[in-house]
């Protein structure tokens, strides 16, 4: 289904907002962290910490969102108050305050991935068509990020850092403000409850794999800059490797519909996580080599793009109407969250013990892991549900 022209141009701008934000923050905090004096265990500490949260805050908030019906006020509360709370970034630099800042941000940017997600999802009535065409703004807007504030923070220093995000985040809570709730939907008569599904073995399954995937992509978010900067590269290129890898994202979003009606969302879903063994076994390996690097940006497109649109067409299973919050929620929980902040422990402990390239072997480890969990779970829902398949690009899932 077609969102209304004004909603879907308010999505598009706040995924543009978000997004920029992700793209400031992802390759660059751990840069301003350092530059703030932190040991890279500090780093790893307060990246993972701040993982942690994403644990327990999206569930939080998707229950709130689902059980008030009201998910664009608690999407408007969340983003002004990510506003105002980054804003104790530009003060201090002891581990314990840069910590406990970052903490307060957190608890509030949780909520606005799933809530944003679920309230799109909503106004599509489930219909993943035109996600990919309003997706892909929030991938532009990472683009635009990544590549001017790299360049920016060049010119004047990573001190700039605290001030662009907070801009970001600014402009975040502005766009929220147009967003206006769709009609509620209504449970159907025996659908499963949240607990019932999660007793489901596909389910858990599933939930095993996006786990193990986003463990795998600790290593970009938490050390890929860390590792490019190590072996010689500058703060513009490594903007520009980021900016590349997204570029790769938004062509796949461009044509999103037509290759999950051609090939499926389960293909692309094991063919997404068998690259990803490829791309991370590729940096490990060839960072040294810019076109190895290049090579391995562009499957960006797969190891994220593919794998997002997958598994939230994936979510639509399962998880859709009044549980829709609550099902991007545990995506983000499970996924981002706990999977984020082990992987980010288990790859920081990797990083000291056995030098930075083991980083990403062990990342490649993991991702292939996840395609293992992932076979097992489409096997089971084969097997085990007797329910009609949804319709999701015009084939069942």
């Amino acid at each position: 289904m077609i969102p209304r022209p004004r909603q879907a141009l308010q999505f598009s701008l706040f995924f543009f907002a978000y997004y920029g934000y992700i793209g400031v923050f992802s390759p660059y905090a751990t840069l301003y962290f350092a530059d703030k004096g932190l040991a890279a265990p500090q780093i790893a500490l307060l990246m993972s910490l701040i993982q942690v949260l994403r644990i327990f805050g999206p569930a939080a908030w998707g229950w709130i969102a689902d059980h008030t019906q009201k998910r664009a006020r608690v999407l408007q509360v969340a983003a002004l108050a990510s506003a105002l709370l980054f804003c104790g970034l530009s003060f201090g630099s002891s581990f314990t305050h840069l910590l406990l800042v970052m903490l307060a941000v957190s608890v509030f940017t949780s909520a606005l991935a799933p809530v944003s997600e679920a309230l799109m999802m909503t106004e599509m009535k489930g219909d993943l068509t035109h996600y990919g065409r309003l997706r892909l703004w929030g991938s532009v807007g990472f683009i635009a990020a990544v590549s001017l504030s790299g360049y920016l923070l060049d010119w004047y220093g990573i001190g700039m850092f605290p001030w662009v995000g907070l801009l970001l985040l600014a402009a975040v809570f502005g766009v929220s403000l147009g967003l206006r709730e769709s009609a509620p939907a209504i449970l159907q008569s025996g659908a499963p409850s949240v607990r019932q599904l999660l007793r489901q073995r596909a389910v858990l399954a599933f939930f095993a794999s996006t786990f193990l995937m986003l463990a795998a992509h600790a290593a970009l978010y938490v050390f890929y800059s860390l590792y490019l900067e190590q072996i010689g590269y500058g703060t513009g290129m490594i903007g520009m490797m980021w900016a590349l890898g997204v570029v790769a994202e938004i062509v796949f979003f461009y044509f999103q519909a037509p290759a999950f009606a051609r090939f499926g969302v389960q293909k692309l879903m094991l063919a997404s996580l068998l690259l990803a063994v490829v791309r991370f076994a590729m940096i490990g390996a060839l960072a040294h080599s810019l076109a190895a690097l290049v090579a391995a940006q562009i499957l960006h497109a797969a190891t994220f793009g593919i794998h997002h649109a997958a598994s939230v067409a994936m979510l639509q299973r399962w998880f859709s109407g009044p549980l829709q919050a609550r099902g991007q929620a545990l995506y983000t929980s499970i996924s981002y969250g706990l999977g984020g902040s082990l992987g980010g422990l288990a790859l920081g402990f990797s990083w000291d013990k056995y030098g930075a390239a083991s980083v990403f072997w062990v990342a490649a480890i993991f991702a292939l892991a996840a395609a293992v969990c992932a076979k097992f779970s489409y096997s089971w829902m084969a097997k085990d549900e007797v329910t009609p398949c949804r319709s999701v690009f015009g084939k069942p899932l």
